[in-house]
């Protein structure tokens, strides 16, 4: 076996996931691919030893949330031009789901990046605050305002979401 194909395996497992944590983060699909391109490239030479820390995708997720905030720190435009929409598999109003996602996603693009990663780790990944703090190298405190000001926002930004963004709704553990 070469010395990248457990890279390779790596990438071919898992993807997809990472590929999808990167769309949420970055709301487009090829700013997604870039993203998760530009992580994956600088990992390859340091795999072995990444692979042996035991955690390689919690390391890959970290290293995709980083720069993401990275990349947006210096990016200023926040409006990201959409040609095709995401597949929404699984629900029962697929128009109500539809319209809702675009809301949601056009409201996300408006937050900061630290807010738009935090809620993500939070509430799609299921991350509790310590881990997201762990992730995004910043105090459980930061982690708390941050999702404080950004779940406020969002209610500002998009008051139709109401019931998906209501403390009972995101306190209820999501399927997976």
């Amino acid at each position: 076996m070469d010395r990248h194909e457990e890279f390779r395996e790596f990438v071919a497992a898992r993807g997809q996931a990472l590929m999808g944590t990167a769309y949420l983060l970055t709301g487009g699909r090829h700013q997604a691919e870039d993203l998760l391109q530009t992580v994956l490239t600088r990992l390859v030479t340091r795999w072995h030893g990444i692979q042996a820390d035991g955690n390689p995708e919690g390391y890959v997720r970290t290293a995709l949330y980083r720069e993401f905030v990275s990349w947006r720190r210096v990016a200023r435009n926040r409006e990201i031009p959409r040609a095709d929409m995401p597949d929404i598999a699984g629900h029962e109003n697929h128009e109500d789901t539809a319209v809702q996602r675009v809301v949601l996603e056009h409201a996300l693009r408006r937050l900061t990046p630290r807010q738009r990663a935090v809620l993500v780790l939070r509430f799609y990944e299921d991350h509790s605050e310590a881990d997201t703090a762990r992730i995004l190298g910043c105090s459980v405190g930061t982690v708390k305002s941050q999702t404080h000001h950004a779940l406020r926002r969002m209610r500002t930004l998009a008051p139709e979401l109401a019931d998906l963004l209501s403390e009972t709704h995101l306190t209820t553990p999501r399927s997976r």
